[in-house]
């Protein structure tokens, strides 16, 4: 039956509900509904299509270099077979890592070629220091590693530099001005780094922590978080220590460090109080400031070169055979 609603459009109603004259048939309502339903998918469908139609958006772009804050790697290093595999290794992990500065410290009385033609060759912006370490902190022959600390002289001296106290050899030899915004990070030529692991640390205000793995006789070592707070750390020697952090698990501000002229490494600390030794002048371990996920995620590994075997090579040497000195490996 032909029916007309209150804007004289003819609606045919399918069902026998006509009233009567001046009587309103009871389905019109919710036919009404169904068709504002159906403008409503019409409308949707249309912007739909517009927005589809419209160019995407442009992607935000990261920072300027130029804005980041500087990441100061301090890398202590000593000749050895497998010295420049090490630092080539390394050095091409930075190169991917914008506003870097590596501060590559030799254990040597001045710059030796092999690590000053690596230097030169890398493209990375460095400083190029040497220090050797006093006789009485040498190891001995045959005492294992662990007795005595390494590299301690040589990130002492990277500390130096920082504070305007100069001796460097090469690259760039001016520290960094006042009031220049980074962090400091000792990283050691033998560990694998993950790229991420240096934005983390990017924006450290005072010092920035977070797990190393294959250490302390553990698949990882670090701190243990709590709502976003060091509560902790998950480690099985000496958990007393007051730090008790591998030194590849820290950076800190480069502000926090000028303004703290007295931390420095401790030569003469016990064994794996290293890194106790500068953490206890900068920061109580409740203000540490958690990275990599809430310590959840390990980006950087302490492994370490196998010595090779080199039985040949001294064979070959005694019968005046060995292998040409002037190649470097």
């Amino acid at each position: 039956m032909a029916l007309w609603d209150a804007e004289h459009t003819v609606v045919l109603c399918p069902h026998p509900c006509f009233l009567g004259p001046g009587q309103p048939c009871d389905c019109l309502s919710p036919l009404r509904a169904a068709a504002e339903q159906l403008r409503q998918k019409d409308l949707r469908i249309s912007q739909l299509q517009a927005d589809l139609r419209r160019p995407p958006p442009a992607p935000a772009q990261p920072p300027e270099p130029e804005a980041l804050p500087t990441i100061y790697v301090v890398t202590p290093t000593y000749a050895r077979l497998v010295q420049k595999a090490e630092l080539v290794r390394l050095s091409q992990t930075l190169s991917l890592v914008p506003r870097l500065h590596w501060l590559l410290v030799e254990d040597a009385e001045g710059p030796t070629p092999l690590v000053s033609g690596l230097l030169a060759a890398s493209g990375l912006l460095f400083t190029h220091l040497a220090v050797l370490t006093p006789k009485a902190q040498r190891l001995r022959e045959g005492e294992p590693g662990w007795v005595r600390p390494r590299g301690v002289e040589q990130r002492n001296r990277a500390l130096d530099w920082l504070r305007s106290r100069g001796g460097a050899v090469a690259g760039e030899k001016d520290p960094p001005p006042p009031g220049t915004r980074g962090v400091v990070y000792f990283a050691d030529d033998d560990n694998t780094y993950s790229r991420e692991l240096f934005e983390e640390m990017r924006w450290t205000r005072g010092v920035s922590v977070w797990p190393v793995g294959l250490v302390g006789g553990l698949r990882f070592e670090g701190p243990r978080v709590q709502d976003g707070r060091v509560v902790g750390f998950h480690t099985a020697w000496e958990p007393n220590r007051p730090f008790p952090l591998d030194m590849a698990g820290f950076a800190v501000s480069l502000p926090l460090l000028l303004a703290k002229p007295n931390a420095r490494f401790d030569a003469t600390a016990p064994r794996g109080h290293l890194e106790s030794s500068l953490l206890s002048h900068l920061v109580d371990p409740k203000d540490l400031e958690p990275r990599a996920a809430n310590c959840t995620r390990v980006l950087v590994w302490h492994t370490r070169t196998e010595k090779p075997k080199t039985k040949q090579e001294e064979q070959l040497q005694r019968q005046g055979r060995g292998s040409d000195p002037a190649v470097e490996v």
